[in-house]
């Protein structure tokens, strides 16, 4: 029944943020900080995560393949589907529901605690949109940093299969044009949107409700990681169902 009301709260929580907006200029430089705190800010950790992830999905590949009859090009067609298709969109939002919905939940659980929410509701401002709205807008730019960790993780594995010795630039890069299907690239973009929209909003939720003091706020921070890692697997394969099965 907790799960039951928690999910309710949640939704009734989405409903609130849209309400009552702040104003303009507020919003304004609200929205760009957060841009700087959660996708500038995440850009290292996504371009080094992608360059090896991509490197050992080609060095994997590569030693897997232990018929010679098969085409060495293998391994960049491998490589560029296992990066677009899920190590880029999936993987990556599960390492960013750790960085920054931890602290998304800690930074709200941390006001909540100090009683700053409670001031921005006595002086009549929506808390849940001056706090939550600029944070869902900000990672609707997230699509552009999957977009380089896609480029990043299918260069790093171009770099690990011909600096390895697995295969020539030239069959990787046949391998990575080999039946292509755009639609994979819209379909990664069509979930990493959603993903945004759930990495902004549950560690929000977590961060927004939670009771007790500092201690409190660390084991909050750790449900969210929790809870949004369990809800992104799930839409990944409802998502991966309707748009590809």
């Amino acid at each position: 029944m907790n799960y039951l009301a928690s999910i309710g709260s949640y939704f009734i929580m989405i409903r609130e943020v849209f309400k009552k907006p702040t104003k303009w200029r507020i919003m304004k430089s609200l929205i760009l900080k957060e841009i700087d705190e959660l996708i500038y800010g995440s850009l290292g950790i996504i371009i080094f995560i992608s360059f090896f992830i991509g490197g050992v999905v080609a060095i994997q590949t590569a030693l897997n393949m232990t018929n010679p009859l098969i085409p060495r090009n293998l391994i960049g067609f491998a490589t560029r589907q296992s990066v677009i298709l899920e190590f880029a969109p999936t993987f990556t939002s599960i390492i960013m529901a750790g960085k920054v919905g931890s602290y998304i939940t800690s930074s709200i659980g941390t006001m909540r605690v100090t009683e700053q929410i409670d001031a921005l509701e006595v002086m009549g401002v929506n808390s849940l949109n001056y706090l939550v709205f600029p944070k869902i807008v900000a990672l609707l730019l997230y699509p552009f940093a999957i977009a380089i960790a896609m480029y990043v993780g299918i260069f790093g594995g171009w770099i690990a299969g011909v600096f390895g010795g697995f295969s020539t630039s030239a069959d990787f890069v046949e391998g990575i044009q080999l039946d292509f299907i755009p639609f994979h690239v819209t379909y990664s973009f069509i979930k990493t949107i959603i993903f945004a929209f759930i990495i902004a909003t549950i560690p929000s939720f977590h961060g927004f409700y939670m009771k007790g003091g500092a201690l409190e706020v660390g084991k909050a921070s750790t449900t969210s990681f929790v809870w949004t890692s369990v809800v992104i697997i799930i839409v990944n394969y409802v998502l991966t169902q309707l748009l590809l099965g």
